[in-house]
């Protein structure tokens, strides 16, 4: 079995330290049902899915952005639910941005606008798990996750698209309102199906991926004659195994062996080698640069990648707040359905846009805090679709005259989820034993949106 102790740090709840194994989980690779992603794979196969190699980069835009001032405007509402911007024509005739938004205006031929995205909770914790997980089961007084995220799925079910490769990887780190991994781990899953955290700034000079290099005194040749040891080790053992359990085992630590001794990762996260215009097309920004490292990582073979960008939570001074974050996120999400495009990519890339909730459709007056903004919203809100055989140029739904609610076409997480599946080869209904011994669907009742594929 490999192990490569490189340093502690703080323990998770499944008292696994992330970064004592590479923070990949490599050394758990013989303790937490190794020839479940194998089973997995081919119970999704077996229910009818063909084999892509497609991946998903989320944009999770953490804190709730209001879908009041980014892509369901309202000009024709009164003045204190309207807002402060107005929207702005796109290439694609009758659909309409903030005009803060003139980048992805251009290319909105190539993505799409669910607009009537709901789940009813203007709890942060209910909200996030609702939207990563695709269930109920978290709130601000329970703040635990209950079930394990989709990208922690699409990991098991599919493992990497490339050997050598991660299957999940959050950039810069997987945090969902403050916690980490949040509800973007695998909960009972397995900490193995967590994501693999690069931390950092992408925009950094000096930027680096500290996780995949060796510890002090450890090599290559080291790490070989360790495997080989281990397999020394392990032959008596191998054969009395009669259910296939070391064969499990040789790919899981075949495929460890590759992400940490192999150049494919470290080629990926580095980020430096990258061309600069096409750096500058991203943004000079964390966000930018993150996004642009999570297109190198899907391009890598990298299954599922999230992006964090913070700071939503606008229940006051949301002029200010948008002015300073809305043109960066236009230049990141913008840059990334450009060069995915440019590159061949967009047709196999699936891009997610969305946050845990919306905000009030009606502004409040700053809560003696400052100038006016909008407080928490679950009953209206939006999410971005476009790639990964997902047409662009389409609107899913609308909200009433307000904002306040559906008006057509009401959308839940589980559809979005049941989507995203769809696009990565997953059948929603392949099913994970929970500790409570019964098993439990990847999709809880969700359907496709067929109107975007």
């Amino acid at each position: 079995m490999l192990r490569i102790d490189a340093g502690e740090a703080g323990r998770y709840c499944d008292g696994i330290s992330r970064r004592s194994f590479v923070k990949i989980g490599v050394a758990g690779m013989a303790s937490v049902g190794l020839p479940a992603i194998l089973r997995a794979k081919e119970a999704s196969a077996a229910l009818g899915r063909p084999e892509k190699d497609t991946s998903v980069i989320l944009i999770w835009l953490d804190g709730g952005p209001s879908h009041m001032d980014l892509y369901d405007l309202k000009p024709e509402a009164p003045a204190e639910y309207r807002g402060i911007w107005r929207p702005i024509k796109t290439n694609v005739p009758g659909i309409e941005l903030s005009e803060l938004f003139p980048l992805q205006a251009r290319v909105a031929d190539k993505l799409s606008i669910v607009r009537s995205l709901h789940h009813g909770s203007g709890d942060h914790f209910t909200g996030a798990h609702y939207m990563l997980t695709g269930r109920d089961g978290a709130s601000g007084a329970n703040t635990d996750g209950k079930y394990p995220s989709l990208g922690s799925i699409a990991a098991r079910v599919c493992g990497p698209r490339r050997p050598g490769m991660p299957a999940y990887v959050a950039v810069p780190y997987a945090m969902s309102v403050g916690i980490r991994p949040g509800y973007f781990g695998a909960n009972y899953l397995g900490a193995k199906h967590n994501p693999f955290e690069t931390e950092g700034d992408p925009n950094g000079a000096t930027f680096q991926v500290q996780n995949l290099g060796f510890p002090g005194g450890m090599s290559v040749s080291r790490l070989d004659d360790r495997r080989r040891l281990a397999a020394a080790f392990d032959h008596l053992r191998r054969d009395a195994d009669g259910a296939g359990t070391f064969e499990a085992i040789d790919r899981f630590d075949r495929e460890a062996y590759e992400l940490v001794s192999g150049p494919a990762a470290r080629k990926a996260f580095d980020i430096s080698s990258e061309d600069p215009r096409v750096r500058d097309l991203y943004g000079r920004h964390t966000w930018g640069q993150g996004t642009l490292l999570a297109r190198r990582l899907v391009e890598a073979g990298v299954t599922f990648v999230t992006v964090h960008f913070g700071g939503w939570d606008h229940h006051w001074n949301l002029k200010q707040g948008m002015e300073s974050i809305l043109p960066i996120v236009d230049r990141a999400v913008a840059g990334l359905f450009t060069d995915l495009e440019a590159r061949g990519l967009l047709e196999k890339t699936l891009v997610v846009v969305c946050g845990e909730f919306s905000r009030t459709p009606r502004m409040n007056d700053g809560s003696g805090q400052g100038t006016p903004g909008r407080d928490h919203w679950g009953n209206a809100m939006f999410c971005v679709l476009g790639g990964g055989g997902v047409k662009g140029g389409r609107i899913v739904g609308s909200t009433n005259r307000l904002g306040e609610a559906p008006k057509d076409r009401p959308v839940k997480p589980a559809d979005i989820h049941a989507t995203i599946y769809h696009v990565l080869g997953v059948d929603p209904s392949v099913s994970f034993l929970h500790p409570s011994g019964r098993p439990v669907a990847a999709v809880d009742g969700g359907k496709v949106i067929e109107e975007l594929l």
